[in-house]
């Protein structure tokens, strides 16, 4: 799953990013087509509405899960028009830090979010992350692209925030998936999905969903575009600028969840419960389900400040919860 917090910075850097590109850091190694140098414009307005109908709150607004989810997504009927590939992206002769990082990030992308997938489901992941990477609304690196979010409430990835990377991975799937996030890098395009920049489960049926362009179902996931000028790839004009920090810089600390009665599931429990919403059995990422009370932004007990005394004040006046709490099953 997705996240993207909206604020008015952002809309002003797409609106700009859309008029001139967004410059800075290494160009690409790729040949200038004219779709690439033909930059759709859009209004500022438009721009804003797309980013927020898909961020913060929005994004984690689901109108149905599981079997209605389902059938809701099989409902909404995919492009008629053609799909039009990427083009490649090559950091293989970039330098060797951009690279090391740039290949863990799209590694635990492709790992944590569609681990046992399908191949081409697999690379669709890492197909998104490079459009985005390169799409005025998004940061103009690989690890930005993943970890955006990060420090608010809603991360784009769920597994960047849901304590997904704090769980030791399969060896074998882990593998598979550091092969297709190199190959990525070094030029590999998943034409299935086109100028996708968006993904869900086939299991939530988000609202945001109908707004954007049907492009692809892999696997479980089914892959969207930004609608209209924004969603070609001709939009896609962002520079690529390197990797400026070190990924474990920006993985969140593994908080406490706490439930909306205030009963609080410690870090170890939370690690092995997994989210309250059931999921595909092969699906090692995570899925918030605000709807179940479940929250991660919740500081844990050894950090200081006025915001965790706070909490610790509240849950010490809240009631005392019920004995036991399913909170779903795998």
């Amino acid at each position: 799953m997705i996240r993207l917090a909206l604020t008015r910075r952002h809309a002003i850097i797409a609106s700009i990013a859309l008029l001139g590109g967004i410059v800075g850091g290494a160009t690409l190694r790729i040949e200038q087509t004219e779709a690439a140098v033909t930059r759709p414009l859009i209004a500022a307005a438009d721009a804003a509405k797309l980013i927020d109908m898909t961020s913060g709150e929005h994004l984690v607004e689901a109108r149905a899960l599981g079997d209605d989810a389902r059938l809701i997504n099989a409902s909404m009927p995919f492009s008629g028009g053609a799909i039009a590939a990427a083009r490649p992206f090559d950091l293989s002769g970039a330098d060797p830090l951009d690279r090391r990082r740039a290949l863990l990030c799209m590694t635990q992308a492709i790992y944590y979010e569609a681990g046992f997938e399908p191949a081409d489901g697999r690379r669709a992941v890492a197909q998104v992350v490079l459009n985005r990477m390169r799409h005025p609304a998004f940061p103009k690196s690989v690890c930005g692209v993943v970890y955006q979010g990060a420090r608010q409430p809603v991360c784009q990835f769920s597994f960047v925030c849901d304590g997904s990377l704090y769980r030791r991975p399969a060896p074998h799937a882990w593998a598979q998936a550091e092969r297709i996030a190199a190959a990525a890098l070094d030029g590999y395009v998943e034409r299935s999905v086109g100028a996708a920049t968006h993904y869900h489960a086939d299991y939530v049926a988000p609202y945001w969903a109908p707004r954007l362009t049907k492009l692809a179902k892999l696997g479980a996931h089914i892959f969207y575009r930004w609608p209209g000028a924004w969603g070609s790839t001709a939009a896609f004009t962002g520079r690529y600028i390197g990797e400026p920090s070190d990924p474990l810089s920006l993985r969140p600390p593994l908080r406490q969840a706490v439930l909306s009665d205030g009963m609080v599931v410690t870090n170890e429990a939370s690690q092995d419960l997994g989210p309250p919403v059931p999921r595909a059995s092969n699906d090692v990422g995570g899925l918030l389900d605000p709807t179940k009370g479940w929250t991660l932004n919740i500081p844990m007990p050894s950090e200081s400040g006025a915001a965790t005394r706070a909490v610790a004040a509240e849950q010490q006046d809240a009631p005392k919860p019920a004995p036991a709490v399913a909170l779903a099953a795998r």
